[in-house]
Order: C-alpha cells, then sequence, then structure tokens
C-alpha cells in the first residue's frame, strides 16, 4: 500500500494497494485474453495496474475502500482456483492457504506489528490469517512486504483491518517504491529446430522456447532468400557456422554478394547472419519498446535476435525496424512483435493491461 488519500471520514477514502505477485499468479488474474482483470474492474469499480517484469511483477489496485476488497476477494478467489486446479487429491484435502505479499511502506509497518507486538497479533487472531512483516527492505526502495495467508476469506477481513491501520497511521516522509528487476535471459541459439540458452561454454535446451520458435515458425516464416534487407536474394553480411554455439560476430569467410559462402549446406544456412525490415505505425512503437526499454529487450532477450528502431522521420506515420539474426531469431521476434501488437490493439480503450 504505497499511497492513500482520504476523501472523507472513515472507511470512505480512495486506497492505492501494491501488490507483489509471480508471473504465474499474474496470469491468473488477468485470466484467457484478459477477461478476468476485465471482470475485476467491472464488478469493484477498482483500477487495476500491472507493472512489466519476470519473474516478479506489482499488481496496483486504486479506488473506493468498498472497490478494494470486492476487488481482492475476486482475486484471492480466483488464486484459490487456479491453485487448487493442480493439486493432487491428498493434497486437496489440506486445502492449502491462499497467500498474497503486500508491498507497504517501511514507515507504516510500525504501526502494524504495534508495541510489542499487539497489533499484529490482533489481526491474527481476529482474522484467522497469517501475517507477517519482513524485517528487511524489499531492495532499493523504502517498502517492506507484508505477506497475508489462509482462506479467501480470512485474507479480506485482514485486508480491512490493513486499511485501517493505514489510514490511520499514513506514511511518514518520501516513500521510493520498489521495483522489480527483470532476470536477464541467458542469450539464445536455435538448432535443429531446436532452441538453446547458452551458460557459459555450455548449451542448454530450453523446451518453452522451442514450442514457442515452433509456433512463430507456423505464423510467421521467415524466408531469407525473398525477405532480407541491405543485400538481394541470398546475399547475407557474414556466414556463421553450423556448429558455432555462439553468436559470432564477422568470420574468416569474405561476404559473398553473388550466394552464400562457398560450401555452405542448407542447415548452415539456416544459421546465416540475415537483416529483416519491417514498418510500425508510430502510434504503436511504444507497444514495442515498453517502460524504459523493457518490452524491446524481453523480445531481443526471447528471440536471439538484434532489433533496431529508426528514429523518426519528419512527415512519416511509421517507424523503421530493423531485425537482424539467423532465420529462426528473425522468424521468433517477429512472431513475438506480432504478438505485442496484437495484444495492444485488443487492450486499447482498458487501462492497465
Amino acid at each position: 500500500m504505497s499511497a492513500v488519500t482520504q476523501a472523507e471520514g472513515g472507511l470512505g477514502v480512495t486506497l492505492t494497494i501494491r501488490v507483489l505477485m509471480h508471473s504465474k499468479e499474474v496470469g491468473s488474474i488477468i485470466g484467457k485474453k484478459g477477461d478476468y482483470v476485465k471482470r475485476i474492474r467491472d464488478e469493484s469499480g477498482a483500477r487495476i495496474n500491472i507493472s512489466d517484469g519476470n519473474p516478479e511483477r506489482i499488481v496496483t489496485v486504486t479506488g473506493a475502500t468498498e472497490s478494494i476488497f470486492v476487488a481482492f476477494n475476486l482475486m484471492t478467489r480466483k488464486l484459490e482456483e487456479d491453485m487448487m486446479s493442480t493439486l493432487s487429491t491428498s493434497a486437496l484435502l489440506s486445502r492449502p492457504p491462499v497467500t498474497l505479499r503486500l508491498v507497504i511502506p517501511a514507515s507504516q509497518c510500525g504501526s502494524l506489528i504495534g508495541k510489542s507486538g499487539s497489533k499484529i497479533k490482533e489481526l491474527r487472531e481476529s482474522t484467522g490469517a497469517t501475517v507477517q512483516v519482513a524485517g528487511d527492505l524489499l531492495p532499493n526502495s523504502t517498502e517492506r512486504a507484508v505477506t497475508i495467508s489462509g482462506a479467501p476469506d480470512a485474507i479480506i477481513q485482514c485486508m480491512r483491518q490493513i486499511c485501517i491501520v493505514m489510514l490511520e497511521s499514513p506514511p511518514k516522509g518520501a516513500t521510493i517504491p520498489y521495483r522489480p528487476k527483470q532476470t536477464p535471459v541467458a542469450p539464445v541459439i536455435f538448432a535443429g529446430g531446436q532452441a538453446y540458452n547458452i551458460q557459459g561454454q555450455y548449451a542448454i535446451p530450453n523446451h518453452d522456447l522451442t514450442k514457442l520458435h515452433q509456433l512463430a515458425m507456423q505464423h510467421t516464416p521467415y524466408t531469407p532468400l525473398a525477405h532480407t534487407s541491405g543485400f538481394s536474394g541470398d546475399r547475407v553480411p557474414w556466414w556463421m557456422p553450423q556448429d558455432s554455439t555462439l553468436p559470432a560476430g564477422p568470420s574468416q569467410c569474405t561476404p559473398n554478394f553473388s550466394g552464400p559462402c562457398p560450401g555452405v549446406t542448407g542447415a548452415e544456412a539456416a544459421n546465416q547472419i540475415n537483416t529483416h525490415e519491417i514498418s510500425i505505425p508510430n502510434d504503436l512503437i511504444g507497444a514495442i519498446i515498453g517502460k524504459q526499454g523493457s518490452k524491446i529487450n524481453e523480445i531481443r532477450q526471447l528471440s536471439g535476435a538484434q532489433i533496431k528502431i529508426a528514429n523518426p522521420i519528419e512527415g512519416s506515420t511509421d517507424r523503421q525496424v530493423n531485425i537482424t539474426g539467423s532465420a529462426a531469431n528473425i522468424s521468433l521476434a517477429q512472431y513475438l512483435i506480432n504478438a505485442r501488437l496484437t495484444s495492444e490493439a485488443s487492450g486499447m480503450g482498458t487501462s492497465g493491461m
């Protein structure tokens, strides 16, 4: 809970509550094609924004207190439903708790704990929820994680009590909010239809990325003969040997502008470096770049392609995007870009997605 704006007395206020979630939990909240988060917004009247990040993201819920409680009721029940659907029969009998991690300014955590732990003890006993306040600050912030575990009803009761405490004890001084850092993705190469992450001197198979690559090849197959930019036909800037394990710079083979390097087989040609140019409307380029370049960096990391976005040209409604890499790299990059554009188009008019 990083901000509280008091509009009127008691609980008739506007609140902003921040929750730290893993990407899988966020997927449950969003739902298929964004249908569940839309339902939460419609039924609660709260505004819901979801930050970029991997594997952790911040879900920000803003609205009147009753709207907040409705939103969290729907969220916790969906989290429980999705969790239960993945458990074995024996695990279902024990009915594991739902867990939420609130992000709260450290200056408010003392009031939440109370003198000699009296307030947090009262919270636990009156609601039946487990409440834990982290002793350390979240990295590069002045906030702490407050973990609430229990049945959905217990969590909502606990949320009500926490909101009252936060209203009575607003934050002191400036708050530096916690921003999850995105986990770097290891470099990617493709060989024999399989995707690999490069870790040191080893190539580790990445089965999820392989499936994504296969899907990309079905939807956006890249054919160097037809789509290179800057060189006609199958002319390429340089050649990458088939057994290369790391993306290489220009090799010993001199660029051959009448075709690929002598002796290159079809399999080797698939690893040749090509450049493909696409155009993206100016009003959608932001969706590809993302906040502070987060989306374009994610696409680069997942696809293994180099992606450069040209500066805007006066009078042009489009931006040129150059994608450089093997045919597999380019296909996957194009697929991810198209998926991002489709997501942006379908989400227009719906905030926070």
